[in-house]
């Protein structure tokens, strides 16, 4: 019956896979700002959105691309990037007056010291309250890069205090 008269197709994000309304309700019903966590192939975005009925409202916002005006050289898409992102991220948000947020991983697969969990680790390091449980969060090897081929140059817990200190 996809054909006959009384068939209503789903809404096309729903179709294609990129939209879970459950889960988009269930955060919504929060009424709290939205820590939106999304990674491509070679960056990490994070952005806090509010909801409104025009449309959803970007407070702010954070990609890792930006982690080169504090010196980081290495790759764009790796855990302590991740961290460092969410770390620029929630400094913009604090700057903006937003103190607490929910996390939005949006469809991809919570699994356990993910890319997507160092973002919301950077987050609740620059101060803002973002309820989420610690047994998710990378080791502090895997936020400073031990696991990687390259290191990065750069100490990551310092580049943190450089970015919510205000310095580039």
């Amino acid at each position: 019956m996809k054909h006959g008269p009384r068939y209503v197709p789903p809404f096309k994000r729903r179709r294609l896979g990129i939209t879970d309304y459950r889960k988009r309700k269930n955060l919504l019903k929060s009424r709290k700002v939205r820590a939106v966590v999304r990674r491509s192939l070679k960056y990490i975005t994070v952005q806090f959105i509010r909801y409104n009925e025009k449309g959803d409202e970007v407070l702010a916002s954070a990609t890792s691309r930006e982690l080169e005006k504090y010196g980081w050289n290495a790759s764009k898409d790796t855990t302590p990037a991740a961290y460092l992102t969410g770390v620029l991220a929630g400094k913009r948000a604090k700057e903006k007056g937003i103190e607490e947020c929910i996390a939005d991983i949006g469809r991809y697969t919570a699994s356990k010291g993910c890319r997507v969990f160092a973002a919301i680790k950077g987050i609740i390091d620059a101060g803002i309250h973002c309820p989420c449980s610690e047994e998710v969060f990378p080791s502090e090897d895997r936020i400073k890069g031990e696991h990687l081929e390259k290191k990065p140059k750069i100490d990551v817990f310092e580049l943190r205090d450089k970015i919510i200190g205000g310095e580039k």
